[in-house]
């Protein structure tokens, strides 16, 4: 599995992550061919070789054009100018326009204005408003906009399984900023890191902006500072502070793997439970079946006592990363649950392979699993042996004896 490790040990900020990321193998004029598609104008993507504490990496600038003051007024100069003062006050709508009128893949707009949705949000819940009352300040500004969308088209362009990060450094002291000087983290900052691991004080300045945040809470996974991998590349982006540590942020693209030959395979997966002592248990067949036509990739039911000795049953959900707000709305919609919870897990599988055996009764599919290269396990599946019997007219038990007969000669010398 192809993993991204974000290593925040001194924050993030947009830039720096355009930067590790180009640094990490992204080809940096394709990253300026993808962002020519917005309708996004007066600036100029530069990249090139920085340094910070003798760590060697990327640094990229997004330069603003300066208006030119030799154009008449009504030129194109004018609404240069029109567009420069507006820039930084843009709200959502205007961020959507520019991001879904072009032809960027869908991927990529989806990302980015999920991105920019975390940061309204934040803003919405800081000052008391709605997200469509919102008005970004320096993240509706172009360099913001080509930060934000230049992660999406990066990461598009590497396509990475997963992506995880350590815990995030923010940084300490106060920074500037257009509501005036604020504590670090910037109240933004924190909501949109809110239920994310991070630490404090490495150093006396912002290390990790909005963006930075927001892309992290977007695009990861799951946060750990103990994770196992192997690295295949590094890639370090410069940013522009002169700080006590490294102000760099390193990316690593690696593999996740299980010890080799084993035959395994290693995957990340959501669990989400509720525990539910209220509702008719008739119901949970429903359910059950409505949470497996979502996707999810198990759905099991554990008796629990609950406070005051109510007896009552947990309903957890295994399932992908991608579905996990369809099956929390499934679970709140059609259970009396008032709330869920959500873990991240690792599964560890073995490698199956399918193949079709031929008994007197008929075909039916068999699912082997592998170990260290020799067969470990096999197992018919079910809905086949059923349908078998049905059409035989006998007792599915029947079913399940002709084909261990048929199999334990065949497996004699694997297990």
């Amino acid at each position: 599995m192809t993993i991204l490790y974000y290593d925040c040990f001194s924050g993030i900020s947009g830039d720096m992550n355009l930067g590790a990321l180009i640094d990490l193998g992204v080809d940096p004029d394709y990253l300026k061919s993808e962002l020519s598609r917005l309708d996004l104008k007066g600036y100029n993507l530069e990249w090139g070789t920085g340094s910070r504490k003798g760590i060697t990496g990327t640094r990229v600038t997004v330069k603003i054009q300066p208006d030119n003051p030799t154009k008449q007024k009504g030129s194109e100069n004018t609404q240069n100018a029109k567009d420069h003062q507006q820039s930084s006050h843009r709200n959502l709508n205007d961020i959507r326009m520019i991001i879904e009128n072009n032809s960027l893949n869908n991927n990529i707009k989806h990302k980015s204005l999920e991105v920019f949705l975390k940061v309204a949000e934040a803003e919405a819940k800081i000052h008391n408003k709605s997200v469509d009352e919102i008005h970004f300040h320096e993240v509706g500004a172009v360099d913001s906009i080509v930060d934000i969308v230049g992660a999406a088209i990066c990461i598009d362009y590497l396509k990475p399984d997963k992506i995880f990060s350590s815990s995030v450094e923010l940084g300490g002291g106060f920074v500037e900023c257009a509501h005036g000087i604020l504590p670090v983290p910037a109240p933004a900052t924190t909501e949109i890191l809110k239920d994310i691991p991070v630490k404090y004080g490495a150093v006396q300045s912002e290390a990790t902006t909005p963006t930075g945040a927001a892309i992290l809470a977007s695009f990861v996974d799951e946060f750990t500072d103990r994770l196992h991998f192997k690295i295949s590349k590094t890639g370090y982006g410069i940013g522009t502070r002169e700080n006590d540590i490294p102000n760099v942020l390193r990316i690593h693209l690696g593999e996740l793997e299980a010890p080799p030959g084993s035959g395994m395979e290693i995957h990340t997966a959501a669990l989400i439970e509720c525990n539910i002592d209220d509702m008719n248990p008739e119901m949970f067949g429903y359910i059950m079946d409505q949470l497996f036509e979502q996707g999810a990739d198990d759905v099991f039911i554990t008796p629990i006592m609950m406070k005051k000795a109510r007896p009552a049953s947990k309903l957890s959900v295994l399932c992908n990363h991608t579905i996990e707000d369809n099956i929390i709305k499934l679970l709140l919609t059609h259970t009396t649950s008032l709330g869920v919870r959500k873990h991240i897990v690792e599964k560890t599988l073995l490698k199956r392979e399918y193949q079709k055996l031929k008994t007197k009764y008929g075909n039916v599919t068999l699912k082997t699993a592998i170990y260290n290269g020799k067969r470990l396990k096999y197992k018919p599946e079910y809905e086949d042996c059923i349908r078998l019997a049905k059409e035989n007219n006998i007792p599915v038990h029947v079913i399940y004896q002709e084909i261990n007969r048929l199999l334990t000669d065949f497996y004699k010398d694997d297990i």
